[in-house]
């Protein structure tokens, strides 16, 4: 069986200025890289400082790229709709020329309504824009003339279309990737029928890769990326201390939002917004519930919503990559 790729996601969401979140981001990915971290992963948000820090992730990672030697670089993810398509497929070949090919670059049509205004969109747009989007940036990577027959994409890209991963909440969106050749992110965490609050969170994504595997064309590799919040600690009461301010603030944003959030301690957060929290055995344990971790064969770790520091994020890395990784990999 082959050996499933350990990732490291962040949203850039140090509590500190601009310039020293893309710092500490940068040393956790080179940190993750020098523990055997395949993968690191950041995300693209506009506006919003408080749910991510970074607008421009391809010019991140170009500079992250500067600083590692190993460690695959990916984008979790692009909010498509929001991009001109031609000059994400042109920034995304040079920085993969950059990276030594280091690149991989996922997809998604955005989830904050008030971020697609200034762009001139609706979020009610945002399906049509992001398919017209990923059909032009493929278009260009295959090496198809662009309105123009001396009009090609350069530098060529052609090596990018194999490296699409595509992010989604629902049965329908994951066939769709899977019907694109593409691979498939599923997030860590996602809302619950309002009949069903407790379902279990691989209860809601294993028929999504039962979809997905269902519709992927013959010969194509399955890729399936499971992001997970984990946060490790040397022990379980160091770890709850440090998690319970943050997921106490993501409790009270998701009552604000209309969101229905049971209970008022950092045991029902925990199991409401699907984090895995504590020492080692105690994460392994939690874990192991997760049915769709067996089935993937990426699996991304981040802290959030767990606020920790710097050396708290770092210290976690160690221990998922010491002792969590060996055990589910």
């Amino acid at each position: 069986m082959t050996r499933k790729r350990l990732g490291f996601f962040t949203r850039l969401l140090d509590n500190t200025v601009p310039k020293e979140r893309y710092r500490l981001a940068t040393e956790q990915i080179r940190h993750a890289e020098r523990h055997g971290f395949d993968t690191a992963w950041i995300a693209q948000h506009h506006f919003h400082e408080h749910e991510g820090g970074l607008p421009s992730p391809l010019v991140f990672l170009a500079h992250v790229a500067a600083h590692t030697e190993r460690i695959r670089l990916g984008t979790a993810i692009i909010t498509l709709p929001l991009e001109n398509p031609l000059r994400v497929a042109e920034d995304a070949a040079v920085l993969d020329l950059l990276s030594d090919g280091r690149l991989e670059v996922g997809f998604g049509s955005g989830g904050t309504p008030t971020s697609f205004l200034p762009f001139g969109l609706t979020i009610n747009e945002r399906a049509t824009a992001f398919a017209d989007g990923l059909h032009l940036i493929q278009s260009a990577w295959r090496g198809d003339s662009l309105t123009h027959p001396d009009n090609h994409l350069y530098p060529p890209a052609s090596q990018l279309a194999e490296r699409v991963w595509i992010a989604t909440f629902s049965v329908e969106g994951a066939i769709r990737a899977a019907q694109g050749g593409h691979g498939l992110m599923l997030s860590r965490t996602q809302p619950r029928p309002g009949d069903e609050p407790f379902l279990p969170l691989d209860a809601i994504q294993n028929p999504m890769i039962d979809a997905y595997l269902a519709a992927l064309p013959s010969g194509v590799t399955p890729r399936i990326l499971a992001s997970r919040t984990a946060f490790v600690a040397d022990s379980v009461d160091y770890a709850l201390q440090v998690a319970a301010p943050g997921l106490a603030k993501q409790a009270q944003q998701h009552r604000a939002a209309g969101y229905r959030v049971n209970g008022d301690n950092i045991t029902d957060y925990i199991q409401q917004f699907d984090a895995h929290i504590g020492d080692a055995k105690t994460v392994l344990d939690s874990l192991g519930k997760d049915s769709v971790l067996a089935r993937a064969t990426d699996i991304s770790f981040q802290v959030h919503s767990v606020e920790p520091s710097h050396q708290d994020t770092l210290r976690s890395i160690e221990l998922i990559a010491g002792q969590i990784a060996p055990q589910i990999l």
